[in-house]
């Protein structure tokens, strides 16, 4: 068992089918044996794409939370140690949603599932 967190584009070509996800991201968050996690941040990064028209869905924001479900991905909240890491952090990356996904990442000991190659810039483990 391997346990993962999933930048908002993997989870969002993961629940879409999108081929941009690689196999290895497919395997691993298929695996029914392993643990993916969505941070809170990564709705709220959703919900102001969606708010600013950077973004589209093919369904209702509000059904999230079934994709959620029907995949097995626990939704991960912010916890108050994930900000005094993320104050700590370098600013090799100045994304603010993606800065608090590497502070989690740091904080729970988790595997990102990104394609962002600023996060290798961090002591953290991802798997593309």
């Amino acid at each position: 068992m391997k346990e993962y967190l999933l930048d908002t584009h993997a989870f969002l070509w993961f629940i879409n089918a999108d081929p941009q996800l690689s196999i290895n991201a497919l395997d691993a968050i298929s695996v029914s044996e392993n643990i993916c996690y969505l941070s809170i941040a990564s709705l709220w990064e959703i919900s102001i794409k969606l708010n600013l028209g950077k973004l589209q869905l093919k369904f209702p924001l509000a059904d999230l939370k079934q994709q959620l479900d029907l995949n097995n991905i626990i939704l991960l909240p912010i916890e108050f140690e994930d900000t005094t890491i993320l104050s700590s952090l370098a600013l090799h990356h100045r994304d603010p949603f993606d800065r608090m996904i590497i502070a989690q990442s740091v904080n729970s000991n988790l595997t990102i599932i990104t394609r962002d190659s600023h996060f290798s810039d961090y002591p953290i483990k991802t798997l593309w």
